[in-house]
């Protein structure tokens, strides 16, 4: 009787467990012609992926079943001696479902994969070790299976438990990761190592398509954009389609250099196309918990994009929640929950807001490729269908229907306070290494200042200023805040969402008013000051210090200005560094902008 070496897919154990004792799993003797008796084809709605493209003898093998009508219930693995195993699995998602499981080793052999779902076969892949025979083929096309793989291997890649602060300080260390990355080596070329991808808010959902397309051997596509104007959506140029790599194995090299291209030619113009356009990189869907998958792109009228990771289900005991992840300026890379602080939502002229998906492309003879306009996208079979439904939401009807999704059954009204009062606070954290990241420049340059550009340009420029200012993340600060403010008001003006048992909306409303009040004074943060000391804020200080928050942003000010600080407190005392006052003079200006919260037409 043979013997493999088997395990979890590396990284999803809660606990390190060992591979042995994993191994301890029974052996059913079957038939030998079992393993022969049909031939694994890839159709229907699961489909099974293997990492690397060509499995070598004694080295780690990945498994991801994907479905898309489903949940697949168990994963077998089946050698030409007709001996089975019941592999270890970790399951995700729905819509798309998968199972993601890893062998340590393989010998050298025949072997089939079959996954089941209440007993019943629904999918197999016959793979071949040895004898210069393991060689997979590679997708032939973008369509619903590899978007489906696409949406599993982005939820794996940024999987963890809800209740984990999941961030990096950029893609690379998640992408060159084997636990989390499926596609790590995928090529069998060690094209991983050393590979620079440092992506920034608007190069992220890009540079994850391009990298996939790459291992994958698809086409991808991208075109230049504008800006737009205060009364127009940018307008995009016809795509540059690379097909590189669809004629086989790319180098890490020729990767870089498009990559390289990708990047200097995007930028948050991209994504912020108007809705109905068709000259554009992405195209609006409809707000359904069938079409947000994992890999949806989030567009903000104001510039700021976000890629869906993952649904976490509601449940008796937790509330439901939609998990994404957006770069920074600085590079790092972290995942947030999705609520009105984090996803703006506004009926702008100059910009197309919403959930897109990237437009796909399909072969046309001979051997080229065309992307789809919007009329074709309507009821595709292989893809989802363009929709304008976001275009006639109003803000407040846009997050009521988010809601709807993500807690579908409502919450209780505490529930729901609680909820958002984690978010923000997640938020102010993070705000907290924003600024510190800005304190450790000056320390390193404590002559220095830092330019500040004019105009709309200070939400979006290069160099220190891009990397160290926070206007975008205070402008989100403020939302943030008017929105636990307004949590009470919410609960008169959509009964709807929440479960009132046998209040009514006023009476409700009342309750956590109160409950607000006390619950500000209990959380708290803290920040560094200048002179390295920290210093305690309440939840409740920080909320009242909301008007300070419109001129915080400049990382020439001290730590204690960009906290709200008031001079001749004992908190202000370590401060030693102040913004030149022609800068202070244009934040005056601006200042409007953060007040209202509506940022300039870029």
């Amino acid at each position: 009787m043979r013997s493999y070496r088997l395990g979890y897919f590396p990284g999803l154990l809660a606990q390190s467990a060992n591979y042995f004792l994993v191994c301890m799993l029974a052996w059913i003797s079957i038939p030998p012609a079992h393993a022969e008796d049909t031939a694994c084809e890839a159709t229907g709605a699961t489909r099974i992926w293997v990492s690397p493209l060509n499995p070598k003898i004694d080295e780690p093998v990945k498994i991801m079943v994907v479905s898309t009508d489903g949940p697949a219930s168990e994963l077998i693995l089946i050698d030409s001696q007709g001996q089975r195993i019941s592999l270890q699995s970790r399951r995700r998602g729905g819509p798309p479902w998968s199972l993601i499981a890893g062998l340590e080793r393989l010998n050298a052999g025949q072997y089939r994969i079959e996954t089941n779902r209440d007993g019943k076969l629904i999918a197999c892949h016959t793979l071949t070790l040895g004898g210069g025979s393991g060689q997979q083929e590679r997708p032939q096309a973008w369509n619903f299976a590899t978007e489906a793989f696409y949406s599993a291997w982005i939820e794996a890649l940024f999987g963890a438990p809800p209740e984990e602060n999941l961030a990096f300080n950029s893609l690379e260390p998640l992408l060159r990761n084997t636990e989390r990355n499926f596609l790590h080596n995928f090529l069998g070329i060690n094209e991983d190592n050393n590979l620079p991808l440092t992506p920034d808010c608007a190069d992220l959902p890009y540079t994850l398509r391009a990298y996939f397309a790459w291992k994958t051997g698809l086409p991808i596509a991208f075109r230049a954009c504008g800006r737009g104007s205060a009364k127009a959506p940018p307008y995009c140029a016809t795509p540059t389609i690379m097909t590189e790599f669809t004629r086989g194995i790319s180098s890490q090299a020729n990767f870089k250099k498009f990559n390289r291209r990708l990047v200097d030619t995007v930028h948050s113009g991209s994504a912020r196309t108007g809705l109905a356009d068709e000259s554009t990189d992405l195209y609006p869907i409809s707000l359904s918990r069938k079409t947000l998958w994992p890999g949806t792109v989030y567009a903000d009228p104001y510039g700021h994009i976000l890629v869906l990771v993952e649904w976490v289900p509601q449940t008796v005991d937790r509330p439901g929640m939609l998990l994404a992840v957006d770069a920074q300026p600085d590079n790092s890379v972290a995942r947030k929950r999705i609520w009105e602080g984090t996803l703006l939502f506004a009926n702008t002229e100059n910009a197309g807001p919403g959930f897109k998906v990237f437009r796909p492309l399909i072969s046309t003879p001979p051997g080229k490729w065309r992307t789809l306009d919007n009329d074709e996208l309507i009821d595709h079979p292989e893809f989802t269908s363009f929709s304008l439904e976001q275009d006639y939401l109003t803000p407040d009807d846009f997050y009521a229907a988010l809601a709807k999704l993500i807690n579908p059954s409502g919450l209780d009204p505490v529930q729901v306070y609680e909820a958002t009062l984690t978010a923000l606070v997640e938020q102010i954290e993070t705000r907290v290494n924003s600024v510190d990241n800005g304190e450790a420049y000056f320390r390193k340059n404590p002559r220095s200042v830092i330019p500040m550009p004019s105009g709309a340009a200070i939400f979006q420029t290069l160099g220190p200023w891009e990397d160290y200012s926070t206007p975008s993340r205070d402008m989100r600060l403020i939302i943030a805040i008017n929105v636990l403010n307004g949590l009470p008001e919410k609960i008169v003006r959509h009964p709807e969402l929440f479960v009132l048992k046998d209040k009514n909306p006023e009476e409700a409303k009342a309750e956590i008013e109160q409950y607000h009040s006390k619950r500000i004074q209990e959380q708290s943060i803290r920040y560094t000051r200048t002179d390295g000391s920290s210093w305690e804020l309440s939840v409740a200080e920080v909320l009242a210090r909301k008007p300070a928050y419109e001129m915080a942003y400049n990382p020439n000010d001290c730590a204690e200005i960009r906290w709200g600080a008031k001079p001749d407190t004992e908190e202000y005392a370590t401060c030693r560094r102040n913004a030149p006052a022609e800068q202070r003079a244009k934040m005056e200006q601006y200042r409007v902008w953060f007040r209202e919260v509506r940022r300039p037409a870029q």
